[in-house]
């Protein structure tokens, strides 16, 4: 089953909306302004279809989003910021323990048999 591709008219006038990061919504996460949240869910089922390589760019303001998102560029606009910031925060390391700590490795309790210096025990145990 292939996916119908997705016309630029389709795209602007589409929700823009993330269940997996933010499911109660872009305004109601704390991580944006009512502003930034409004032109997320207005601009950014266009601007996911850019940066997925889904459609190509068609204006000049596309190909600057483009590179905004690339890092090549530095945001300008509000939607250009509002993008940058959305990818930065579906980006992050988010801390997995209760306090705070980002765990880099799983730590095990094994000691390692090689690290230890080797005992030998004395012929004449001293009393």
């Amino acid at each position: 089953m292939t996916t119908p591709k997705l016309s630029r008219k389709r795209l602007n006038t589409r929700r823009f909306h993330d269940p997996k990061n933010y499911p109660y919504g872009f305004s109601r996460s704390g991580d944006f302004t009512i502003a930034e949240s409004r032109a997320l869910s207005e601009y950014g089922a266009l601007l996911q279809a850019l940066t997925d390589g889904v459609i190509e760019p068609a204006s000049d303001s596309e190909e600057k989003i483009l590179a905004v998102a690339r890092g090549n560029a530095l945001p300008q606009t509000l939607v250009e910021r509002v993008w940058l910031k959305y990818l930065k925060r579906i980006h992050r390391v988010r801390p997995r323990g209760m306090h705070g700590c980002f765990a880099t490795e799983p730590q095990s309790d094994a000691v390692d048999e090689d690290a230890l210096p080797d005992f030998v025990p004395s012929e004449n145990p001293e009393s």
